[in-house]
Parts: structure tokens; sequence; C-alpha cells
């Protein structure tokens, strides 16, 4: 009986083993992706800082020209999003990190350069620098999803997605006060080189410790053809899967809302409510936590919702709740005249807004089957094409119509943005994936 049990006990304490480690991993992993997602949009947002705070005053640079030097990061990175989904697809996730990783700490330094630029020429040179950041950084929230469906099974990818763009917000939340401590520190050149170095040693940890390997059963990063009748069947698939579409403009109204308050809140704390600079910083950064707190909160809410109501309405309810109660708290700020009333209005509208996000990318690589990464990056596409047009519409139109009426616009996309989600339906993965790999060639 004893000889019996031994290996059966032997079998038992491996498979624990290999529980144990594998679980080591996956959380390595989070923490990596984690990490190189909060890194990689301090550095896309740092340069709001530096307007703000230096360049706006120091090169006479107006509104609406450094509106255009946002824009220009996200009218390249947008463009270039379509190809970094191929290429996630064709190489995986780790690959197209360790491309942005290092084109990164190469172009972020190189934005210091602009301090040896003349007025007449200043914007250009910041236009060209923060549009090649925009190339390398494409494939990064479509990696980052995709890599989650490898590591993590469906039950748990709602609150790994919510941790991972909860980074995000919490890299964008201390851009404000730590970018700008370390302009105060060394001047605003060397402050862009800084974050250069920290982007060089975060990408050589990613390089010695993550990967590609998946540990989810009915996942297979094998590559993809990336061209081909293949390739385009399957983006010919995606493009006319209603769901997908209807998922993307809603999430179009989710970015122009989020990146309104990204590159302009901590103006109009400052430069029109006249609060100054250092309450601008905080005032800044408190929504912006809120933010990054309901996107982790929000995940793992969305995989509790989806389990007590399985399908279609699990999955569609916590998202269009969530942005419904955005736009309504966004507009209660906007209408409000006390510092506290709006902080506090804005601040809960971020939170309520980062509980949607996770939803977006957990739909969108389940619709594109194993065209994951491409599916995810027409997501992302969309999503940018609404948020580059607020760094610039936001000031034209406000130059109209007021700044309130500026913060009410992106409130009304936003009430748009989730009644979309009633035409949404995530069961149409299956067609998808079935079209992407059995449609016949095109001509």
């Amino acid at each position: 009986m004893t000889d019996l049990a031994a290996p059966s006990a032997e079998i038992d304490d491996e498979a624990t083993q290999t529980a144990t480690g594998d679980a080591r991993r996956r959380r390595r992993m989070l923490v990596l992706l984690m990490a190189m997602v909060a890194l990689c949009h301090f550095n896309r947002i740092s340069i709001s800082v530096a307007g703000a705070e230096h360049l706006m005053e120091e090169y006479g640079i107006g509104e609406a020209r450094m509106g255009m030097v946002y824009s220009s990061y996200l009218l390249v990175y947008t463009l270039c999003m379509l190809p970094g989904g191929w290429l996630i697809d064709r190489f995986g996730p780790w690959r197209a990190f360790l491309t942005l990783g290092v084109g990164s700490s190469i172009l972020v330094p190189m934005t210091g350069l602009a301090s040896f630029a003349t007025t007449s020429s200043v914007v250009l040179v910041l236009c060209l620098i923060r549009g090649l950041l925009g190339v390398v950084s494409a494939p990064l929230h479509p990696a980052a999803a995709r890599a989650v469906s490898f590591w993590y099974p469906p039950s748990a990818r709602g609150a790994a997605n919510g941790l991972v763009t909860g980074a995000a917000l919490l890299g964008i939340a201390v851009t404000y006060s730590v970018f700008g401590f370390l302009m105060d520190l060394v001047g605003w050149p060397s402050a862009f080189v800084a974050a250069g170095v920290a982007t060089l040693l975060l990408t050589l940890a990613w390089w010695a410790w993550a990967g590609d390997r998946p540990l989810i059963d009915d996942e297979e990063p094998t590559p993809i053809p990336v061209g081909g009748s293949e390739g385009r069947a399957a983006f010919v698939a995606l493009l006319r899967n209603r769901s997908l579409v209807f998922l993307t403009i809603s999430y179009a109204t989710v970015s122009y809302f989020q990146y309104l308050f990204f590159y302009w809140m901590q103006y109009y704390f400052d430069v029109i409510l006249k609060l100054g600079k250092a309450d601008g910083r905080l005032f800044t950064m408190i929504p912006t936590l809120a933010m990054a707190f309901g996107m982790m909160a929000g995940g793992w809410l969305a995989d509790r919702v989806q389990a007590r109501f399985p399908g279609r309405i699990g999955r569609i309810a916590a998202p269009a709740f969530a942005m419904l109660a955005s736009a309504v708290l966004l507009a209660m700020g906007v209408l409000g005249d006390r510092p506290v009333w709006v902080v506090a209005c804005f601040t809960l509208a971020m939170g309520a807004l980062g509980a949607s996000e996770s939803p977006f990318w957990v739909t969108s690589v389940e619709l594109g089957g194993r065209r994951g990464g491409l599916s995810a990056a027409i997501l992302n596409t969309g999503g940018n094409l609404g948020g580059m047009l607020a760094p610039v519409v936001t000031p034209l139109f406000s130059g109209y119509f007021g700044w309130k009426a500026g913060l009410g616009l992106a409130s009304a996309l936003c009430v748009v943005g989730a009644a979309l989600w009633l035409w949404i339906d995530p069961e149409e993965e299956t067609i998808v994936k079935s079209a992407a790999l059995a449609m016949p060639d095109l001509p």
C-alpha cells in the first residue's frame, strides 16, 4: 500500500511545485508589464508638464501650437498601431516591448535637444522627436493585452488587464509631480535625459526576465503570417465585425475624455481657474490617481459581474454603467465654481471612467481569436483617433464657447460611448475566428 502511495505523493508534490512556479512567473510578468506601461506613459505625458511650465512661456508657443506638439505623438502612434498589431501576432509581445524600450531610451533624452532649437524651429523639432517616439510606442497596449491573454485564464484577464492599464495611470499621475520636481532640480532638458536612463534600465530588466511563454492551454503563440491573402482576409473579417466596430467607436469617446484630462487639466487648474503651479500639479494628479484605482478595481469588478451573469449582459453592464456615471460626474464638476467641488467631481468622474477600461481590452482580444494582437490594435487605433483630437479640439472649441463647454463636450461624447455597448456582443468572437482562419483568398 505504501509503495503505491509514494509515486502519487511525488506526482502531487511535483504538480504543486509546478503550480507555484507558474504563479510566480505570472506575478513577475505582470509586474514587468505594469512597470513598462507606467514608464511609457510617464514619458508620453512629461512633454505636457514641460510645455505648461517652461516651453510655452520660454518659446512663446501658443495653446494651439502646443497642442500640435502633443498630437504629433498621437498621430504617428495611431498610424503605426495596425502594423504594430500585425507584428505582435507575428513575433510576440516580448519583442514588441523590447523594441519599444530601446527606442524610447534613445528618443526620450533627445526631447531635451529642443533646448538648442531656435524659437522659430522648436515646434518642428519637438514634433519630429515626439512623432518618432510615437512610432516605437505603437504596440504598447495591444502587446500588453495580448500578453495577458497568454499568461492568464479568461476568469482572471479582467483583473490583470485592470492592473496593467491602472499602472499606466499611475505613471501619468506621478508625472506632474515627479517630472516637475526633476525639472526644478536639473532643468527640463536634463529631466528628459534622466527619464531616458530609467527607461533603459527597465528595458534591460524586461530583456532578462520577461517572455512570451504562455501558461494557458488554449492559447498558441505560434508565429502568424502578417501578409498575403490570409492576413488580408483576417483584417477584413475583423473590420466587418459589428461588435469590434462599435467597441472601437466607444473606446474613441473614452480616449477623448482621458486625453483631455492628460494634456489640459494641469493648464485648466493652473491658468484657467488661476490656482497656481503647485495646486495645478496636485489637482491634476488626484483625478488621475482615481482613474488608476478605478481601472484596477474595475477589472476585478468586471470579472465578478461576468461570473455572476455569464454572457453578453455580464460583459456590457459594468463598462456601460461606469461610462454613464463618469459623464454625469464630469458635467457636475463643470457646472461647479468652487475648486474643492470641481476637483471632487472630476476625481469621481475619472475613477468611474477607469472602471470601464479593462472590459474594452478583454473583449477586443476575444473578438480577434488568434489575431488578438491585430484586433486590440484596431481598438487602440480608433481610441487614439478620438484621443488625439482632444489636445487640439479642446482649446479651439473652448476658444469659441469657453472652457466649461470644452469639458462638457467630453461628457456628451461619453454618453454616446456608453450607449454603444448595447450593440456589442462578445460571442461574435467565434465568427471572427473562423472567418480569419478559413476565409478564402481575396482576389
